[in-house]
C-alpha cells in the first residue's frame, strides 16, 4: 500500500530528478460504459464551468456529462506536459465544450517541487486552477530547474526546520515565490497555501486513491466513467477511448 506524504516526499525527492514520471499500471481495466445519453445546453460553452470536485480534484465542463474523463498527473512530469501540449485544446474544444464529456484533473504527486507547485496551483480554488497549471506546464523546464542545484547541505538545512516550515522552504529555494508573484499571488497568500495542513492532506487522500482504488503508480494516468484505461501513453491512444464511450 502506497500513500504520499508530503514531508516523506520533501525529506526523499529533493535531490531527486523533478522531472522523472512513470507510466501506469491498471488494477482495474476494460472498456469504459458508454454513455447512454447527452445532457447539453445547446449554445453554452462548458468549458467555462469549473468546480472542485468531492474526491479532491478540479472539473471542467458539464457535471452532469454522460462520459466523465479523470486525468491523474504531475506538475514536474514531462510526459504530463506533453499531453497537456497536445490534447488539451482537442479535448476542450472537442468534447468538454459540448457538454458530452467532462474532464477532470486529479494532482499524483511525485516529488517535494511537485507538492509545493501542486499546494499553490490548488489553493485558490476551481477559478484560476486550469490558467495556473497550464503555467506550470508552458514553464515546466524554466520552473524546476533551481530545484536540480539543491545541494545535500540545503536538503539537511530544510529538514532540520519545524515540520509545518518545510514545504514553505523548499518552494523558496525554488524561487516559486517569484514564480507566483507574477501571476497576482502576494507573499501572505503564498505562505498559507504552503502551510495549509488540510490541502497536505487532501494532496495526500487523492494518491492514495489513485493507488488503492485504480491501481495506478505513475503519470499521466486516465479513468473513463470510473474504468482505468490500460496502455494510454497519449492522445493519440486516449482520443479513440473517448470515442468509443460516447456511441
Amino acid at each position: 500500500m502506497v500513500k504520499a506524504n508530503g514531508l516523506k516526499l520533501l525529506a526523499v525527492a529533493l535531490l531527486v530528478g523533478v522531472a522523472a514520471c512513470d507510466q501506469a499500471t491498471d488494477a482495474k481495466t476494460g472498456t469504459a460504459t458508454k454513455a447512454s445519453a447527452t445532457v447539453t445546453a445547446p449554445g453554452k460553452d462548458w468549458t467555462t464551468v469549473v468546480a472542485a470536485t468531492p474526491e479532491g480534484g478540479f472539473r471542467m465542463g458539464n457535471p452532469s456529462a454522460p462520459v466523465k474523463l479523470v486525468e491523474y498527473a504531475s506538475l514536474t512530469c514531462p510526459h504530463c506536459r506533453d499531453f497537456h501540449e497536445t490534447a488539451m485544446a482537442a479535448i476542450k474544444s472537442k468534447y468538454v465544450a459540448t457538454g458530452r464529456v467532462s474532464y477532470e484533473y486529479r494532482n499524483f504527486v511525485l516529488n517535494g517541487p511537485d507538492y509545493a507547485a501542486s499546494l499553490l496551483a490548488r489553493c485558490q480554488g476551481a477559478a484560476p486552477f486550469f490558467n495556473l497549471a497550464n503555467a506550470f506546464y508552458q514553464s515546466q523546464a524554466q520552473w524546476t530547474e533551481p530545484f536540480t542545484r539543491l545541494t545535500p547541505a540545503d536538503n539537511t538545512a530544510m529538514q532540520a526546520l519545524p515540520a509545518d516550515r518545510q514545504m514553505q522552504a523548499l518552494a523558496l529555494k525554488g524561487g516559486l515565490d517569484g514564480f507566483m508573484r507574477t501571476r497576482g499571488m502576494p507573499r501572505a497568500k503564498f505562505d498559507q497555501c504552503l502551510t495549509d495542513k488540510a490541502a497536505q492532506d487532501k494532496l495526500n487522500a487523492m494518491r492514495t486513491v489513485a493507488v488503492e482504488k485504480y491501481g495506478l503508480t505513475g503519470t499521466p494516468s486516465f479513468i473513463i466513467n470510473e474504468v482505468t484505461q490500460k496502455d494510454i501513453s497519449g492522445w493519440a491512444q486516449l482520443e479513440p477511448k473517448l470515442q468509443a464511450a460516447l456511441n
